[in-house]
């Protein structure tokens, strides 16, 4: 598909007129409706977009009007982490025109901010991600230009991009296996002393997906309001030139990065260990099908721990296919299981697994005979409470080291466990700050260039860690991004630390919960797709900010805080991507419990994130007060995660039943709606109508083949819920057990 975009403006006549008919139907402002009928047109007159007609015709031939809409109602924004989205055709899916423009417009960012006549020089990386269609949009039997589409492709076009602009580029070569992470780009464009980089990569994301993570001179995300520039820029951009990539090599303005990067890059990693002679503990390392063996495994390989890669998902695979739901998401407990069961069977001590762009590090440890999975909190807090214990002491020895010296960095989202534990240890907290490691990154930009960040006056030298909820980490100040690399050497050696102690992570938190308090964080998802979707949350959102809920699961709220108020300590929006950042909610309850919501930058889902304290029981507190203090906060956590879930649906007048509400978070709401009024009852009837056998197994998977991959796992736990609500007889009891499993 070429990358120049279409010199005139298309008639709408060129929509079908039973396109536009659909389009009126759907719930969202008009100008969303015309923009999507304009968009629509133009890729189907334009010459420029000839080669996908072929699959737009099918769309509109199978009346998949709402894919459509989707596709074309928006160009893709810039969120949380850049571009991110579905791969396909459409100004509001990853292809090689958005890509490309994209490219296009960071240059000329580029050449405005740094000057024309600069030498100007970029970092370009990319992942393992390839695009399969496993969603099933496209026909397969007519041509399709973005099938089997890479990271590496994209990656290539975007250095064809910045080569036509005079912009020398740094990539690994794309004719060797290698793969940069994200966090390691970050790096590369400090050590190379480039002007910025881009990351080709979906992190996390469905494998249908693909992005476009753009970074600045520091090595770190823009934040408002340069951001709002750079996407201005980049959304004014109609088309590219390109150089083609061989020429642009021969030309010596595309060259490959020097291994001397990536061995700086994991010698940096492997030093902040602060005791080599803890290695006693035995790792299994999963990436997950991603980068992460090259970047966090290497790492650990060079600090001398003893590491074995789990086979089964080892190879990098964009279609990730040994990963559960196909979710290469170490935030996912189901991912790191396969990784767990083969730590059991070789008496490891430890699993470790990275995200495709590893920036995102989840673990797993044993405790009492059994593997117990660490949330993002949970891990953030193990891993500060070491380094300021560390510090802390190290202090007490050297008396002239000021306690300003010393700072550590979270966002408003992430467990307040966190700066309990760095200030009763004399080390500064920055713990309001927007979701996003930018934000986090440009704590330490601020102090490197100024000295100072508010209150704090100190040195890059001075930065501890940094951490966010969903299993992101930075403990070295020269990466300005998440890094899974550090913080896998540092856990693994808190890991031999525990072992040769004879203790476990878990007995390690329930000291912290002792001395601190209990505090339980979890994290609630609705996955919103579509245009209709994206309405929706904006729905529930102005809903919210304009009429609060005065009580939560029975808790009164005591404070509403909208981080869009120019009242409070952020002041001014400066600009609409600061909008975009700040548009997130805080209920405070009474009782020390909290509730955020926010809609995610980089996902099509609302984001619920509960938190409810404790109090300190005491170091010599018994197990048993302990453990009844837990289960109590756990229960009242999920009380209210269920209870403003409830509320927040309520707002766009949707009221799902309990059982539904324990479907899991990767399905979307409309599906969600559609196994509690539709698919359920149906097979209810079947069951109780004594279907079996191989056409009731047919039906099923067809039904559930939308809710994703391994989707009866997905429905199980709202199966079980239904179940145990009783009305249902032994024998279609015993049936379900058979379809979905114990």
């Amino acid at each position: 598909m070429p990358v120049k975009g279409p010199a005139i403006p298309m008639n709408e006549t060129a929509c079908p007129a039973r396109v536009r008919e659909a389009f009126a139907q759907i719930n969202v402002p008009e100008s969303l409706k015309l923009r999507a009928e304009e968009s629509l047109a133009r890729w189907l007159e334009n010459e420029a977009f000839v080669e996908a007609r072929p699959q737009l015709d099918y769309l509109i031939e199978k009346e998949r009007y709402s894919l459509l809409f989707d596709a074309f109602f928006q160009d893709i924004p810039f969120g949380t982490g850049g571009r991110r989205g579905g791969v396909g055709f459409g100004p509001n899916r990853i292809n090689t025109f958005t890509v490309a423009t994209s490219i296009e417009g960071h240059s000329k960012f580029l050449k405005h901010r740094f000057g024309a006549n600069t030498d100007l020089s970029v970092v370009v990386a990319y992942d393992v991600r390839v695009f399969t269609d496993l969603r099933g949009v496209y026909d397969r039997s007519r041509p399709n230009p973005v099938l089997g589409l890479t990271s590496k492709d994209f990656a290539r076009i975007a250095a064809s991009v910045y080569a036509a602009n005079g912009i020398r580029v740094w990539m690994p070569d794309p004719d060797k296996d290698r793969y940069i992470s994200t966090p390691e780009l970050s790096f590369a464009i400090r050590f190379q002393k480039a002007h910025g980089g881009l990351n080709i990569s979906a992190s996390h994301n469905h494998p249908d997906d693909n992005g476009a993570k753009i970074y600045n001179d520091k090595g770190s995300q823009e934040i408002p309001p340069l951001d709002e520039e750079l996407a201005r820029i980049v959304e004014a951009t109609t088309s590219a030139r390109t150089l083609p990539f061989a020429e642009a090599v021969a030309k010596n303005i595309v060259r490959w990065l020097p291994p001397e990067v990536s061995n700086a890059y994991l010698e940096t990693n492997a030093r902040v260990s602060r005791d080599p002679r803890r290695r006693s503990a035995r790792v299994v390392f999963t990436p997950l099908h991603g980068t992460g063996f090259q970047s966090a495994g290497a790492a650990l390989l060079r600090a001398g721990f003893e590491v074995e890669l789990f086979a089964n998902q080892a190879k990098p695979d964009g279609t990730f296919p040994n990963v559960p739901f196909r979710s290469p998401n170490p935030e996912v407990p189901q991912s790191l299981l396969g990784a767990m069961e083969y730590a059991r069977e070789t008496g490891a001590d430890l699993v470790l697994g990275t995200d495709p762009d590893a920036d995102r590090l989840g673990m797993m440890a044993p405790h009492k005979g059994h593997w117990v999975f660490l949330t993002g909190n949970e891990i953030g807090v193990i891993l500060a409470h070491y380094l300021f214990s560390l510090e802390s002491s190290s202090r007490s020895r050297a008396a002239n080291k000021s306690p300003a010296d010393l700072y550590a960095i979270t966002t408003v989202v992430t467990t307040s466990l966190f700066a309990k534990v760095g200030r009763a240890n004399k080390v500064k907290i920055v713990d309001d700050l927007g979701v996003g490691f930018k934000y986090v990154a440009d704590v330490i930009n601020s102090i490197e260039s100024k000295g100072s960040y508010r209150d704090i006056r100190s040195t890059v030298n001075g930065f501890v860690i940094g951490i966010e909820e969903s299993h992101g980490y930075l403990v070295v100040p020269s990466i300005r991004d998440k890094d899974a690399a550090g913080a896998a050497v540092l856990l693994a050696e808190i890991a031999s630390c525990l072992k040769d102690q004879g203790k476990s992570f878990t007995e390690q938190l329930e000291e912290i919960y002792r001395e601190f308090g209990y505090v339980r964080n979890f994290l609630v998802s609705t996955v919103m797709l579509g245009a209709t979707g994206f309405s929706n949350m904006r729905r529930i959102q102005e809903s919210l900010r304009h009429g609060p809920p005065s009580t939560v699961g029975g808790r009164r709220v005591i404070e509403t805080i909208d981080r869009w108020s120019e009242s409070g300590p952020l002041g001014k929006i400066v600009s609409e991507t600061d909008r975009m950042s700040r548009d997130l909610l805080t209920f405070k309850l009474e009782g020390d419990a909290r509730i955020v919501l926010r809609p995610s930058g980089t996902e099509s889902k609302n984001k619920v994130y509960v938190e409810v304290s404790g109090k300190p029981l005491g170091k010599t507190a018994s197990q048993e007060a302990l453990q009844a203090e837990m289960r109590r906060i756990d229960a009242e956590a999920k009380a209210l995660g269920r209870a403003f879930t409830r509320e927040m649906l309520s707002r766009i007048k949707v009221f799902l039943p309990d059982h539904a509400l324990e479907i899991s978070d990767l399905v979307a709401l409309e599906n969600k709606i559609d196994f509690a009024e539709r698919l359920l009852p149906e097979l209810m009837s079947r069951l109780e109508r004594g279907e079996s056998g191989k056409e009731l197994d047919t039906w099923l998977d067809s039904r559930l083949k939308p809710f994703g991959a391994d989707a009866r796992l997905l429905v199980k736990p709202a199966v079980t819920a239904y179940v145990g609500a009783g009305g249902v007889s032994k024998d279609v009891s015993r049936s379900l057990e058979l379809l979905f499993g114990r």
